[in-house]
């Protein structure tokens, strides 16, 4: 098999998968045609070289020209699916501004998908808001009282600032913040039940959707209900805090003084020891002074006789006791 057959065989296998590829686009640049959109053949083959769904492409492409989006190119399309982004999805959000007359440029649209958000959603957002309902809130008045409040936050996409723009927990985050400000500055408890209202109004003046991609059109206080009397639990506790200080306190006192009562039960036995110690020495010395003849018998008797009398005026001295109570 000489060169020339060789190239011939290659030549006839290379028109043969070219030829397939066309056919198989063949379809597409026909649906393209007949709809007004300008996709030429090639183009639509070398998209499978470039790993790019010609479908996903032809399709969103007749979707935009026939919605009158004619600037999108295929190009463009090709581009953001390459990045990761969702094509069909920035088109439907393109047709969808645009019907609903929003400002929205393919590139804005682009820079939305590709930040994560749901560019569709958020054009359906624009025309439709949303309302999402806050947890519920407790804060508590002046007068001590605890206030539980449940709001809905009427909310709307805003196109300009979804990219960057912080999203639905901020929005919550900063409408709770409002509530329980506008309830602690409340004298009263009534106050807030009598004029819900209040509470929306004061938030609604801060500004909360600054630096969000919503913007709130309204703030509806759903239910108000009253909790916990904080302010006589404080007081409560307070004084429960108070009486084990009190109660410490005394108890410091009182083991000082027992401390204290140990310590003159102790010295008192020391002195009697001590005069017990020194009454057994008056019979040694009575004895010494008798061998020594300092006492004599005469004055030994002498001293007898003063320690009874001494004895006797004691007894004399003390009251009688009462027989009834023995005292």
């Amino acid at each position: 098999m000489n060169f020339t057959t060789v190239f011939m065989i290659l030549l006839f296998i290379a028109a043969m998968v070219l030829l397939l590829f066309v056919a198989r686009s063949l379809s597409l640049w026909v649906q393209a045609l007949v709809s007004g959109a300008r996709v030429g053949l090639f183009n639509i083959v070398f998209m499978r070289f470039r790993k790019v769904p010609p479908k996903l492409i032809v399709e969103s492409k007749i979707m935009a020209v026939k919605a009158g989006l004619d600037e999108i190119s295929t190009d463009d399309l090709e581009s953001h699916f390459l990045a990761g982004g969702n094509v069909s999805r920035v088109v439907q959000a393109l047709v969808a501004a645009d019907k609903a007359k929003i400002e929205l440029s393919f590139n804005r649209a682009v820079a939305i998908d590709l930040a994560g958000r749901d560019v569709l959603e958020a054009v359906r957002m624009s025309v439709n808001p949303k309302v999402i309902e806050t947890p519920l809130v407790a804060a508590m008045a002046k007068d001590g009282i605890q206030l539980k409040a449940l709001c809905r936050v009427t909310v709307r996409a805003n196109i300009d600032r979804l990219v960057g723009g912080a999203g639905e927990e901020t929005i919550l985050a900063r409408v709770g913040e409002g509530i329980v400000t506008t309830i602690g500055s409340a004298e009263t408890h009534k106050q807030v039940l009598e004029n819900p209202d209040t509470i929306s109004k004061k938030v609604l003046e801060k500004g909360l959707d600054s630096g969000t991609a919503y913007e709130i059109l309204s703030i509806d206080i759903a239910d108000v209900d009253v909790g916990k009397n904080i302010g006589a639990e404080l007081e409560t506790d307070r004084a429960e805090a108070d009486k084990k200080i009190a109660q410490a306190k005394a108890e410091e006192r009182r083991a000082m003084a027992f401390a204290r009562e140990q310590e003159m039960k102790a010295q008192v036995q020391e002195m009697r020891a001590k005069v017990v110690e020194a009454e057994s020495m008056v019979p040694l010395a009575m004895a010494e002074a008798f061998r020594s003849g300092n006492l004599g018998i005469m004055d030994y008797y002498r001293m007898k006789n003063i320690e009874a009398d001494t004895h006797m005026r004691e007894k004399i001295g003390k009251p009688d006791k009462d027989p009834t109570t023995g005292r």
